[in-house]
C-alpha cells in the first residue's frame, strides 16, 4: 500500500468517524426533545416521568410547567426545554 493510499484511507475513516458522531448527536436531541415533553405531560397532570437517558428537571408556575432536559452525546451536551399548561387533576369519587 502506498502513502497516498494509506492517507486517503485514514481520512474516510475520520470523514466516516465525524458523520457517525454527527448522527448520534442528532439522535441525543431528539431524545431530549422527546424527554422534555413527556417530562412537561406527565408533571401537568401530577405525576412523575424519569428519561432512559439523561435528566429532567421540572419547575411549574401554577399556569404553566416547564421541563428542561438533557441528553449527553458524542459532540456535548444536548438540551430542550417543553413548556406545556398545568391541568386540574380531580380524584375519583369527588
Amino acid at each position: 500500500m502506498s502513502i497516498e493510499a494509506a492517507l486517503a484511507l485514514s481520512s474516510l475513516v475520520i470523514v466516516a468517524a465525524a458523520f457517525i458522531a454527527g448522527l448520534v448527536t442528532v439522535g441525543a436531541q431528539v431524545a431530549a426533545v422527546d424527554a422534555a415533553a413527556a417530562a412537561a405531560r406527565a408533571a401537568a397532570i401530577g405525576t412523575t416521568y424519569q428519561p432512559p437517558r439523561g435528566s429532567v428537571e421540572v419547575s411549574s408556575d401554577g399556569a404553566l410547567v416547564t421541563a428542561r432536559a438533557t441528553v449527553p452525546g458524542p459532540l456535548g451536551t444536548m438540551s430542550a426545554e417543553a413548556i406545556v399548561p398545568a391541568e386540574l387533576v380531580v380524584e375519583a369519587g369527588s
